[in-house]
C-alpha cells in the first residue's frame, strides 16, 4: 500500500470514529489542567472588566471625630484689645452695658468635632488607566491562545494514549493466541510420547514456552491497566473505567494518507505574538510619563462640633486636581527602554519559535513516513511468518521436523503479530504528531 504524505485532515479526516471525538470532547469539560486553564481566561476577563471600571466615578463615604485635650493654644488677647474701650463706653453712658472680657486660649487640635462627606472622584487624563485596560484586553487574547494550546496537546496525548490502549490490547489477545497454540503443541507432543514418536524433551520445551508465554501475558495486561489508567486520567474519571474502542479505526487496510492544510497558525506563535503586543504598550505605557493626570471630584458633606447639624454646618466642596511628573531621576527613562528590550526579546523568541515549529512538523512528517514503511514492512513479514508457521506445522505432525524449529516459526509468527500492531499504532500516533504540529484539528 502506497501512503503519499501531504499534510494532516481535521475532525474525522484520517478515520478518526465518533467513539474516540466523544473521549476527546468529553475531556475538553472534565479535564483538570484544562479546566485551569479556562479559570485563568476566566480571571481575565475580569480583570478587563475591573479595568474598565476605573474611567467610571468613584463614590466614598469618609468620616472622622476628633475629641482632644492640651497640646497647643492661639492665645487671643480679646480683653487686653476690648476693655478699654468698654471702660470708656460704660464713663461715656453712666452704665455697665459693656462688660469687661478675658484673654481667651484656643486648642489649636479640634475637639469634639466631627467631619462626615460623600467624595465623587472621576479621572479625566489618566494615561496609565487606559494602557492598562488596553494591555488587559490583550491578556485575554493572550490567555484563550494558552486554552487552545493545552487543547491541543491534550488531543494529541489522548489520542496516543487511546492507541496505545488499542496496541496493549491486541499484545494480550497475540500472547493468549499463541498460549493456545503452545497448548495445542501441548497435545500433540503428549500424544507423541505416548506413542513413543518422540521423546520428553519436546514436551518440556512447550510447557517451559507457556510458562514463559503465561509471564509475558501478565505483563501486557499490565501495560494494558496502565495504558487505560492514563487514558481515564486524561479525561478525569474513574481510572478503572471501561474504554470502548471503535474498530473502524483499527483496520490497518484502511489507512489513509493525511490530507493538506494550509493557513493554520500555531497557537504558541499567537502566544509570542500577544506577548509582543502587551509588551508594546507596556513600552508605549512608560513613554506617556510626560502627559499630566487630570481629575476631578466633588465632597457633599456635614462638618462642626458636639455633632451639630444644621444649614450651616452642611458644605460642598469641588475641585481639580492636577499630576504631572516633571523629573525622576531618569526612572521613567530606564523603565521605558527596558520595555524596548522585552519587544525586541520577543520578536527574536517569535522568529525562534516559527522556525523551530517548521522543523517540528518536518520531523513529524519524517517519522510519519518512517511509520508507513514500517508498518508495511510489519505486514508482509506478517504474511510471510503466517505461512512458514503453517508450512512448519504441517511438516512437525507428520513428525519430520524438530519440535524446536517449530516453536521458532511459531515466535516468528507472534512477534510478526506484534510488530503489525506497534507498527499500526506508531501510524496512528505519527498522524496525531502531524495533526499537532499543523495545528488542523478544529477545536
Amino acid at each position: 500500500m502506497l501512503l503519499m504524505l501531504s499534510g494532516m485532515s481535521a475532525g474525522y479526516g484520517y478515520g478518526q470514529g465518533k467513539v474516540l471525538e466523544d473521549y476527546i470532547q468529553s475531556a475538553f469539560s472534565q479535564n483538570q489542567g484544562l479546566k485551569q486553564q479556562n479559570f485563568q481566561l476566566d480571571k481575565s476577563l475580569y480583570a478587563l472588566q475591573e479595568a474598565k471600571g476605573l474611567f467610571y466615578p468613584q463614590v466614598g463615604l469618609t468620616g472622622n471625630y476628633t475629641k482632644a485635650g492640651g497640646g497647643r493654644t492661639i492665645d487671643i488677647p480679646i480683653g487686653d484689645m476690648l476693655n478699654p474701650v468698654y471702660s470708656t463706653l460704660n464713663q461715656l453712658t453712666n452704665s455697665q452695658k459693656f462688660p469687661q472680657l478675658e484673654n481667651q486660649s484656643v486648642l489649636l487640635n479640634p475637639d469634639n468635632f466631627y467631619d462626615v462627606h460623600v467624595r465623587t472622584s472621576l479621572p479625566l487624563i489618566n494615561t496609565e488607566i487606559w494602557y492598562a485596560q488596553k494591555i488587559r484586553k490583550e491578556n485575554i487574547t493572550l490567555q484563550q491562545a494558552s486554552v487552545n494550546v493545552y487543547k491541543r496537546k491534550l488531543v494529541k496525548d489522548i489520542k496516543s494514549a487511546y492507541y496505545q490502549y488499542y496496541q496493549a490490547g491486541k499484545a494480550v489477545g497475540i500472547y493468549n493466541a499463541a498460549l493456545l497454540q503452545v497448548l495445542e503443541n501441548i497435545r500433540v507432543n503428549t500424544s507423541f510420547l505416548a506413542n513413543g514418536v518422540t521423546n520428553s524433551t519436546a514436551l518440556t520445551r512447550a510447557k517451559a514456552e507457556q510458562q514463559k508465554i503465561a509471564a509475558s501475558i501478565t505483563e501486557a495486561e499490565n501495560k494494558q491497566r496502565n495504558a487505560a489508567a492514563y487514558f481515564n486520567f486524561l479525561l478525569n474519571r474513574n481510572l478503572n473505567a471501561t474504554i470502548a474502542i471503535d474498530s473502524s479505526i483499527f483496520v490497518p487496510e484502511e489507512i489513509l494518507p493525511p490530507t493538506a492544510t494550509t493557513g493554520n497558525i500555531r497557537e504558541e506563535l499567537l502566544q509570542l505574538s500577544q506577548q509582543q503586543k502587551i509588551a508594546s504598550l507596556f513600552y508605549r505605557q512608560s513613554k506617556s510619563y510626560m502627559i499630566p493626570k487630570l481629575s476631578t471630584f466633588l465632597d457633599l458633606g456635614s462638618q462642626g462640633f458636639n455633632w451639630n447639624v444644621d444649614s450651616k454646618s452642611r458644605y460642598y466642596m469641588w475641585g481639580v486636581s492636577l499630576q504631572w511628573d516633571l523629573f525622576a531621576g531618569g526612572q521613567r527613562k530606564y523603565k521605558a527602554q527596558q520595555a524596548a528590550i522585552d519587544v525586541s526579546n520577543l520578536q527574536a523568541a517569535y522568529n525562534e519559535a516559527s522556525t523551530s515549529f517548521q522543523l517540528e512538523q518536518q520531523v513529524a512528517e519524517n517519522n510519519y513516513r518512517t511509520a508507513v514503511a514500517n508498518f508495511g514492512s510489519a505486514r508482509e513479514q506478517l504474511v510471510l511468518s503466517e505461512k512458514y508457521y503453517n508450512d512448519q506445522s504441517k511438516v512437525y505432525k507428520a513428525g519430520q521436523l524438530l519440535y524446536i524449529e517449530l516453536l521458532d516459526a511459531q515466535t516468528q509468527l507472534t512477534n510478526a503479530k506484534l510488530q503489525l500492531s506497534v507498527a499500526f499504532a506508531a501510524v496512528q500516533t505519527a498522524i496525531a504528531d502531524i495533526e499537532r504540529t499543523q495545528a488542523s484539528y478544529k477545536l
